[in-house]
């Protein structure tokens, strides 16, 4: 079974490593081209090239995958495996393989289609989530489902880069049992519910400016989603300030009690900031160019920041 593999950050990298384990090393690994990272721009591989290296798999980093479509057809492939490469693949990539395009997606699709199907399961604050098995089609998540795998989130308070893992998990598990299935035509795709379906979108870096008339409840959440990118961040003092780890407060009487972005000393000497509905406490915080630090810390010498109004 000739297998293409296409796959770009740790997920991928989850995936295809999952297979390795189970026999079923792929002929090809296809990801992105390797780019700048951190405040030094350093030009980093992505993890999935990083995998292929170390296993000694010829791998491919076209700016187009369009480009290597001659390549792929020489290999005559029998399936492409796809794991979150961050590029759409179109229709002439799709029609290469004997046995089609396959995809893990980390969402009970149709729910969280997109590019940022983690961040809004943290966003929205989901209860359950998991991972489905799709054959890939020209529209984006909209391929008819294989199979899937549901798990509940225990941990509210949970970051997308630890759902990342757990669902990366979870996907190589359901890819390596559903792929032998699949070649020997014993399953059958069923179409996604339509009505059922909601779309992320591709987070940008404005994504992050928190919005203090929002409720404390959704900011906190947001605080995890966007973690850590873009990051949650506010203006004070025209100064760019990172909120880093942060909790909702409920307020005993109704309705704002300062204007809206006020900062509070809270209890334990921690930050609280009036939203629209409840106070954010601020537990961790980074201002630009300088080291995260608690609340606590940063008051022992900024108590004036007390009172202060975030934009």
């Amino acid at each position: 079974m000739k297998i293409i593999f296409i796959g770009t950050p740790n997920f991928g990298a989850i995936v295809l490593e999952k297979l390795l384990k189970n026999k079923m090393e792929p002929v090809l690994v296809v990801t992105k081209p390797d780019k700048p990272i951190g405040r030094k721009k350093v030009i980093t591989p992505p993890p999935v090239k990083i995998l292929a290296k170390k296993y000694k798999i010829p791998f491919l980093q076209p700016d187009k995958i369009e480009n290597i479509q001659r390549e792929l057809e020489k290999i005559n492939p029998d399936l492409i495996l796809v794991a979150a490469y961050g590029k759409i693949i179109p229709k002439k990539i799709l029609q290469i393989p004997k046995h089609g395009c396959l995809n893990v997606h980390p969402s009970l699709l149709p729910k969280h289609r997109g590019a940022s199907p983690l961040q809004f399961t943290v966003l929205n604050g989901d209860k359950e989530t998991g991972v489905t098995l799709i054959l890939m089609t020209e529209k984006m998540d909209e391929g008819p489902i294989l199979d899937q795998l549901k798990i509940k989130i225990e941990n509210q308070k949970i970051f997308p880069e630890e759902l990342e893992k757990k669902l990366a998990e979870l996907g190589a598990d359901l890819a390596v049992k559903i792929i032998p299935k699949w070649i020997k035509n014993k399953i059958k795709p069923q179409k996604q519910n339509e009505k059922e379906a909601t779309y992320t979108k591709i987070i940008k870096k404005e994504d992050g400016k928190i919005d203090w008339s929002k409720p404390a409840e959704y900011l906190e959440k947001q605080i995890r989603a966007f973690h850590p990118w873009p990051g949650s961040f506010c203006k004070i003092d025209d100064k760019i300030m990172k909120v880093l780890k942060a909790s909702a407060l409920e307020q005993t009487k109704v309705g704002p009690q300062g204007p809206i972005g006020k900062t509070y000393l809270a209890t334990n000497e921690q930050i609280a900031v009036q939203c629209k509905k409840d106070y954010l406490i601020i537990e961790e915080l980074q201002f630009e160019g300088k080291k995260k630090m608690t609340a606590k810390d940063f008051l022992k010498g900024n108590m004036n920041f007390i009172g202060k109004i975030l934009k």
